[in-house]
């Protein structure tokens, strides 16, 4: 079935072929030999975890260039930034500096340690700006399932300091704009309509709903969404049936009622982590919004 997509013009196709949701293990991963592809980066190093990142960005660089930080999924408890590694350089081929984090996982570590950390990565990215020729202005961020609820939540959330977290202090986690695959909005909601709320959230909420109800409230971005909210890209199937779609229905309708730019890609009869034709669509999507929203190349 063919997708439809709600905002107020038309993205122009550029017929890329990059997969938001099929992982590219580092054995397998060919360097385009105009790209510098950099593993293993440490940006943070909270209670001795050593986290790091992978940053691809272009050979040649004409002037500071625009910065996309991509944020893995697996339910705040499994995944790996590698599956990010390909598109990383896709967009390094379009002229981003694109960055690919580790996070802390549950259940040892609980919310809000995964939004501590991606803000550290912003932050981190940001100060080092100088170093890859970067422009700390211009950081977008993106994710997909967790991963995407973690970009989201940077984007409705910055400056605000009990997610701020300690490392990397003094420098602004705010992003440019968000690209949201489907990332959850409300968590209160999510159990009977995700086939493992039920298993995943008390893991990195530390209780389900009647137990845990206050960090279901405040770890959904939903209810922070302001007029300061970085504009938002949400991409998002009908037949999700670990996120379900209202939650992208949600955000949109929240972002768009406090004044904030939103577009919505709807993918009809799409699932959780697309294939084929829906995840062409969608990185196609994905990478014409950063280009628009960052100006790449320009």
């Amino acid at each position: 079935m063919s997708p439809r997509i709600n905002t107020p013009r038309a993205f122009l196709l550029l017929g890329l072929a990059v997969s938001l949701m099929a992982p590219l293990q580092a054995a397998d991963l060919v360097v385009p030999e105009d790209v510098i592809f950099e593993k293993n980066l440490e940006y943070a190093n909270p209670d001795n975890q050593h986290l790091q990142l992978n940053l691809a960005r272009p050979r040649k660089v004409s002037g500071p260039l625009p910065v996309v930080l991509c944020i893995h999924g697996g339910g705040f408890r499994a995944g790996s930034r590698e599956g990010y590694n390909q598109l990383c350089l896709k967009l390094a081929q379009r002229g981003f500096i694109a960055a690919t984090a580790s996070y802390r996982l549950a259940p040892k570590y609980q919310f809000p340690a995964a939004v501590h950390d991606t803000k550290a990565a912003v932050r981190w990215l940001r100060a080092n700006a100088a170093r890859w020729q970067a422009d700390p202005q211009r950081i977008g961020v993106t994710g997909g399932s967790a991963g995407g609820h973690l970009a989201q939540f940077l984007g409705v959330t910055a400056g605000v300091a009990e997610f701020e977290g300690t490392d990397n202090p003094g420098v602004s986690s705010a992003v440019s704009c968000v690209v949201n695959v489907y990332g959850p909005s409300d968590f209160t909601k999510s159990y009977g309509k995700s086939v493992d709320a039920h298993e995943v959230l008390p893991l990195w909420l530390g209780g389900n709903l009647e137990t845990a109800r206050a960090r279901h409230i405040r770890s959904s971005p939903l209810n922070w969404v302001t007029p300061a909210a970085a504009p938002t890209l949400i991409i998002h199937g009908t037949e999700d049936k670990y996120v379900h779609y209202e939650q992208a229905l949600w955000m949109r309708d929240r972002l768009s009622a406090s004044g904030v730019e939103v577009n919505l890609l709807t993918l009809e009869g799409a699932g959780h982590g697309f294939k084929g034709a829906d995840a062409e669509k969608a990185d196609q999507t994905l990478i014409q919004y950063f280009e628009q929203k960052l100006s790449a190349g320009k």
